[in-house]
C-alpha cells in the first residue's frame, strides 16, 4: 500500500558505483546494477538513512514522497533468501552480496583449492562485501597493487591458503580503506593477516591503514608485515606490534 513518508533517493549522475553504501543497508535494500546505487524494492527501505553519511559523492538523500509502506516481514525474508545464496552476479537485484564494480557476468566466489594461481574474486578491498562468506575465519592477505607486478611468482610464495584483498595506499582513499577493514575485521573475524608492502615510502602508510583498522574493529589479529624490493625479493618480515 502506497502512502506518503521518508524514503531514499539516488541521484544516478553523482553515483560512480563505488559500493560503499551497501554495507551501511542492513535491510539490503540498495544494489549495484549497471554501475549504479538502485533501490532493490521500496518496502525494504526504512527512510532512516543510515547509508547517507558514506556516499563519496554525495549521491543519497531521503525524501518524501509516495512509496510502497516499509515492511519488516519482507525485508526479514528477503535477507534470509539472499544469505542461502553462496554467490551472486553483479547485476543481481536479489542479494547483498552484488559487487560494487556493477560489470555483467562476474561472481563473487572464494578460492578455489587445488586450482594454481586461483584466488577469490573480487580482490579490489573497496569491492569486497564486509559479509562475503569466503571472508569469514580466513587467513587475509592484504596487498599493495604494485606487490603483484613487482614479485612475479607471488601466488605460488603468498596466495596459497589466503583470501586476497588489493590496494592502493596513496591513491585509494584512506578513510575508505579503514572503514572498509574495519568492517571486514568486525564481520569476518580473520584466523590471520599478512601484509604485503613494497619498499617504497608511500606505501608504509598501508601499515597505519591496517592497525588502525584493527583497533577500531576491537579484533586481535596476528599481523605479519612482508616487505618486497623493487626487484621482487622480500627484504624481511616481522610481526606488528598490538
Amino acid at each position: 500500500m502506497k502512502q506518503l513518508r521518508k524514503i531514499i533517493e539516488i541521484n544516478e549522475e553523482l553515483c560512480d558505483g563505488c559500493g560503499q553504501c551497501l554495507p551501511n543497508c542492513a535491510e539490503g535494500s540498495l544494489a549495484i546494477v549497471d554501475g549504479k546505487a538502485k533501490l532493490v524494492a521500496e518496502n525494504l527501505c526504512d527512510g532512516l538513512g543510515a547509508c547517507l553519511g558514506v556516499c563519496p559523492q554525495g549521491a543519497l538523500k531521503i525524501i518524501e514522497r509516495e512509496a510502497d509502506e516499509f515492511d519488516e516481514e519482507a525485508v526479514e525474508a528477503y535477507l534470509k533468501q539472499s544469505q542461502a545464496q553462496p554467490s551472486v552476479s553483479c547485476q543481481s537485484m536479489n542479494a547483498p552480496q552484488t559487487l560494487a564494480c556493477g560489470c555483467a557476468g562476474d561472481l563473487t566466489r572464494g578460492p578455489i583449492a587445488g586450482s594454481a594461481g586461483a584466488t577469490n574474486w573480487p580482490v579490489k578491498l573497496r569491492l569486497i562485501p564486509p559479509s562475503a562468506p569466503f571472508l569469514r575465519d580466513a587467513n587475509l592477505l592484504i596487498t599493495a597493487d604494485c606487490c603483484p607486478i613487482a614479485c612475479r611468482d607471488i601466488h605460488e610464495k603468498y596466495f596459497d591458503g589466503h583470501v586476497v584483498l588489493a590496494g592502493c595506499p596513496k591513491f585509494d582513499e584512506k578513510e575508505g580503506q579503514i572503514q572498509r577493514l574495519t568492517e571486514i575485521f568486525r564481520e569476518a573475524s580473520p584466523k590471520s593477516i599478512t601484509l604485503l608492502i613494497m619498499e617504497v615510502p608511500c606505501c608504509s602508510a598501508f601499515v597505519g591503514i591496517v592497525r588502525e583498522a584493527l583497533k577500531t574493529s576491537g579484533r586481535a589479529v596476528p599481523t605479519t608485515i612482508i616487505t618486497i624490493s623493487r626487484q621482487g625479493g622480500a627484504l624481511g618480515e616481522e610481526v606488528m606490534a598490538a
